[in-house]
């Protein structure tokens, strides 16, 4: 059975290509090879402002918010490719899922004050995240606590499991043949829909 995978590019510089848009291509291909349908959203592109008002957690998105929903909602499949800045997702990023998730779009509030509804349940995601430090570092050393809230607080909370995750370190000393690898595993990724 074809599955529909939803690849959520994060890099916040949208006019020039970066490592990560090898990735998200990369993973494209090989879910693309398994007869998978791909869609793409690319945060760097989008025009976003940040929430200020709570109430604007409960109005209505605008079209291009409103297509990224329909993509996700259509997907089996989320993955999210960010660089990492300052430990965490660049805030763009975390603006992108202020948008797209209110409204009670992957999380609707109990009208009698239990557990919200995860609407997003039944969905798996993969985040690919790229630093400069090595991932082993990130992870061990500062518990990769800017991945997890992803994982945790953003995926998780709207029934978005099992959540993966693959860190990309060291990108300073990243040779052409590492970063052929490093591709090569990655298409391997979207093959298996991993």
């Amino acid at each position: 059975m074809a599955r529909n995978i939803c690849i959520i590019q994060g890099h916040p510089h949208g006019q020039v290509p970066h490592l990560c848009h090898a990735i998200a291509d990369a993973y494209a291909e090989g879910a693309a090879s398994a007869d998978a349908s791909v869609s793409q959203i690319d945060i760097g592109t989008l025009n976003l402002w940040l929430l200020r008002d709570p109430a604007d957690f409960d109005s209505s998105p605008h079209a291009p918010i409103l297509k990224a929903q329909s993509q996700i909602m259509a997907a089996d499949h989320l993955v999210v490719i960010f660089p990492l800045w300052l430990g965490t997702m660049p805030a763009v990023v975390k603006a992108f899922f202020e948008q797209t998730f209110r409204h009670s779009f992957a999380i609707a509030q109990d009208q009698h004050g239990g557990f919200p509804k995860q609407n997003l349940r039944g969905k798996t995601a993969r985040i690919v995240v790229t630093m400069g430090m090595p991932g082993f570092a990130y992870r061990w050393m500062f518990g990769a606590h800017g991945v997890r809230c992803l994982e945790r607080s953003i995926l998780g909370m709207s029934g978005v499991r099992p959540v993966r995750r693959t860190l990309v370190g060291g990108l300073g000393a990243m040779t052409p043949q590492k970063a052929e690898e490093l591709l090569r595993q990655i298409r391997s990724l979207g093959h298996r829909m991993a």
